[in-house]
């Protein structure tokens, strides 16, 4: 029978070769170069003697002969993954989850146990990103992400949309005549920024000095010490608002461009636990902002 299989690692190349429809996201999954990539396809290619892929300048198209055999190399290897999980037994449970380090540390850290007690058998593995990944990162079975548009690549589902306003210590004092004169801090590279709350607002806006930072959690933290106004959306701050650690001092909430959603690989299907952290995820989310 291995006589007439071509190698586990060439099908693998070529999953992730016809997922990404790219040997350059192929590559950066596995861990490979490009040219690796290349190589392995062309010689599965001639192990079967057709071609899986049509070379355009800029893109790949599977052939016929791609489209076929895909879903074949696709259950195979989840043939593969559930046998591997019957004889490791408790690790099957074992999920890794990706998110960003805001999400992380104001949300999700402090539900956990929450899970914990509900999925006593569950191992979650948390990877942080400090900037929005282009993919998941292998091995990771769920995602949550803050992104202007959700990946293509992987089953995708809006999680929640939000609204930013600023917020400051509840002993700071600080009204839009005097916001021009206040220490203003954000997250950098978002669209839901100062310039846009105050010009949405009609105000006119000179462009007083704003500190920023890679992650919500800098900022956040100035606000609370009571060093100034920083933006911030309801997700990641609902609950410090809930407990009198920030207040927000003005009424108008804009519309976040970017919103949160739930990513699932193909190998969460697999997975009883990454199904049960999904659904914990979109449960506790509502309840968060039922009322």
């Amino acid at each position: 029978m291995q006589k007439q299989l071509p190698p586990l690692g060439w099908l693998r190349t070529f999953e992730a070769a016809a997922r990404h429809l790219s040997f350059t996201a192929a590559a950066r999954d596995l861990n490979m170069t490009q040219s690796a990539v290349s190589q392995q396809i062309k010689s599965l290619e001639a192990y079967l003697g057709q071609p899986l892929f049509l070379r355009r300048p800029r893109a790949l198209e599977l052939t016929g002969a791609g489209i076929s055999y895909l879903p074949v190399v696709r259950e195979a290897f989840r043939t593969l993954l559930r046998g591997t999980r019957a004889v490791t037994g408790a690790q099957q449970n074992a999920v890794q989850v990706q998110c960003n380090i805001t999400f992380a540390v104001n949300w999700l850290a402090p539900r956990l146990p929450m899970f914990q007690a509900e999925h006593p058998s569950v191992q979650l593995n948390i990877f942080t990103e400090l900037w929005e990944p282009r993919e998941m990162a292998e091995g990771a079975a769920v995602e949550i992400r803050f992104s202007l548009r959700p990946s293509d690549t992987v089953r995708t589902e809006l999680l929640r949309s939000d609204h930013y306003y600023p917020v400051c210590a509840p002993s700071y004092e600080v009204s839009l005549d005097t916001l021009q004169r206040t220490p203003l801090y954000d997250c950098s590279n978002l669209l839901s920024n100062w310039q846009n709350w105050i010009e949405d607002q009609g105000l006119i806006w000179e462009n007083p000095p704003i500190t920023y930072s890679t992650t919500y959690l800098v900022s956040l933290s100035v606000a609370m010490a009571g060093g100034g106004l920083c933006l911030t959306h309801d997700t990641i701050a609902r609950d410090l608002i809930d407990e009198g650690r920030l207040v927000a001092p003005f009424e108008y909430r804009a519309v976040v461009p970017e919103a949160y959603y739930l990513l699932l690989s193909p190998q969460a299907e697999e997975s009883p636990g990454a199904i049960a952290f999904a659904e914990w995820v979109r449960r506790e989310i509502a309840k968060t902002f039922s009322g």
